[in-house]
């Protein structure tokens, strides 16, 4: 279809039969992510609301569509890269964020922590480093203010603000350990996100409180905290989970948030991804 052709359509998305919008909807999303810049400019250039409401929904739909389709591709990846995972959900939100200002900024981490890291370290000594990096130098640190703000679970608000959740952070945390191959892995426990060094990525040595600049607790105190859930412990609860696991965290905790928020249809959305995930 030539531009000309293309525009004509998109002009005749203000017609007031619902059923003339729906065919023309349907029309122009078959055309797939290319007809974007084009709807961006309709909208650009109309004053009328209900043509710049029909043409932000048509691009919502357009988008939602590449998110879901490229979850699905990252979930068959071997590797499945936390970083990518994590950038393809933000994408829900942020469209068109820059990626490499992310990638850019986590592999400036792991630079830092590689010069001051070596062979003779040991498991605590290496966590020592990584802690002052991250949190001392990159200064992050948990959002304890607004916990739930949905802000928390992107990972570009997370790199710019320095500000995150437990399990965006330990995203962060996670992602520099896996470039440096130091053995260390979420693991997922109710109410919260912590990691575990396990040099075999079995068993545990200790843990990290991600959320708190890393400090380090033991097995003993993930029954307490269990206790105070009043929930009964289960071995999931205390041995390293998969990347997989750790961005279903991330889109769980956005269904919670937006869910309080009252924001129905992002939950609905949110649920779908992560239903993708399962």
């Amino acid at each position: 279809m030539s531009n000309a052709e293309l525009h004509a359509l998109i002009s005749l998305l203000d017609d007031p039969d619902s059923s003339i919008y729906d065919e023309i909807k349907h029309k122009l999303i078959s055309f797939g992510d290319d007809v974007i810049p084009h709807l961006e400019n309709a909208w650009e250039s109309s004053f009328d609301h209900l043509l710049q409401q029909r043409i932000e929904d048509i691009i919502h739909h357009l988008q939602f569509d590449t998110v879901k389709r490229n979850l699905i591709e990252w979930k068959k990846t071997k590797e499945l890269d936390l970083i990518k995972g994590a950038i393809i959900i933000a994408k829900y939100q942020y469209p068109d964020l820059d990626e490499s200002k992310i990638t850019d900024y986590i592999n400036q981490i792991v630079q830092d922590a590689w010069l001051e890291l070596n062979d003779n370290l040991t498991a605590l000594e290496q966590v020592k480093v990584l802690n002052r990096i991250i949190f001392d130098i990159h200064e992050f640190h948990g959002n304890k203010k607004n916990i739930n703000s949905p802000k928390n679970s992107y990972i570009n608000n997370v790199i710019e603000s320095k500000r995150g959740n437990p399990i965006t952070l330990g995203i962060i945390y996670l992602a520099v350990c896996q470039k440096l191959n130091i053995p260390i892995y979420g693991v997922n426990i109710p109410a919260h996100f912590i990691l575990t060094y396990a040099e075999n990525g079995v068993d545990a040595l200790f843990y990290l409180n991600i959320f708190n600049k890393g400090t380090v607790f033991n097995h003993n105190d993930i029954d307490q905290f269990l206790e105070q859930l009043k929930q009964e412990p289960r071995e999931e609860y205390y041995v390293p989970c998969d990347n997989l696991t750790t961005i279903k965290r991330v889109v769980q905790h956005l269904i919670y948030t937006y869910d309080n928020l009252g924001y129905i249809d992002k939950k609905d959305e949110l649920l779908e991804l992560y239903h993708l995930l399962e």
